[in-house]
């Protein structure tokens, strides 16, 4: 029933009371397990620090991915629309070329009828 560390001596006045002596080596290592204790209560305390950074972290990166996925479908549709603009503007524009060359065809051919008479 004893604990190492601690011993007992009956007191010659009264046989009620005991007399307890402590080993001071035990007491360093109840004062280096209380140390201990709390190394490992602040160790817990980091550990909940740095999972929480890290939830937080990997909830940025997601949105961020997210944000980025939308913004590709943006580019790429944007992208489609102009080539179909260019396409459908680039043969109207070949048309008014066509267009223009006739006309200016046409009026060099009226200049040198009228200049021959």
């Amino acid at each position: 029933m004893y604990r190492q560390g601690l011993s007992t001596r009956s007191v010659a006045s009264s046989s009620d009371e005991i007399q307890l002596r402590i080993d001071p080596m035990q007491a360093d290592f109840d004062d280096e397990i209380s140390g201990l204790r709390g190394q490992v209560r602040q160790l817990r305390n980091v550990a909940q620090e740095i999972h929480s950074e890290a939830k937080f972290q990997n909830d940025a990166i997601n949105q961020l991915q997210m944000l980025l996925i939308k913004a590709q479908a943006g580019v790429k549709n944007n992208v489609r629309k102009l080539n179909k603009s260019i396409v459908q503007s680039g043969s109207s524009h070949v048309v008014h070329v066509i267009l223009f060359a006739l006309v200016l065809f046409f009026v060099v051919y009226m200049i040198s009828k009228v200049s021959r008479k």
